[in-house]
């Protein structure tokens, strides 16, 4: 696992026996990194509802939290970006898809990184091709396409 080109650091504002290591983390990054190479300093910050609600409000014009957000700073290319995820949010999410916790973490972080990389989802060609990048990157992982729906047994 090779991350020479990232500096990165975990803030753990809100924390839960659900949230990923730092080792998750790295494994995520570097599969990331191996599909799509990454650079800069980035920051992963788990916050509590309070204040996703508050910057995706002040971002994005939704008053609600949201599971993760990506700032990218195209203009200073020594700055990968930062993540915020929602803690709670994350955690209530992966139980209603009945997916496992930290396969959910994974694929958000995921998610996240392919949008610091250029990538975005405003048009469903743009979103496919994410979509698919996403799938490729997590079965690396052994993590199931989290787009599709599960099999009742």
């Amino acid at each position: 696992m090779s991350l020479d080109q990232v500096d990165w650091a975990v803030q753990r504002l809100c924390d839960d026996a659900l949230t990923p290591s730092d080792e998750d983390f790295a494994r995520w990054l570097a599969a990331v990194d191996a599909a799509v190479p990454l650079s800069g300093e980035l920051t992963l910050r788990l916050v509590d509802s309070e204040e996703s609600q508050t910057l995706n409000h002040q971002w994005r014009g939704k008053p609600r939290p949201t599971n993760v957000l990506s700032f990218g700073y195209g203009d200073m290319p020594e700055l990968l970006g930062d993540l915020v995820f929602c803690v709670p949010l994350v955690a209530d999410e992966a139980q209603a898809q009945a997916k496992p916790c930290l396969d959910h973490w994974a694929h958000l972080t995921i998610h996240g990184l392919l949008h610091l990389s250029g990538y975005d989802h405003e048009l469903s060609s743009e979103a496919e091709i994410m979509e698919a990048q996403e799938i490729a990157i997590l079965a690396t992982l052994n993590i199931s396409n989290p787009y599709e729906t599960p099999h009742a047994a």
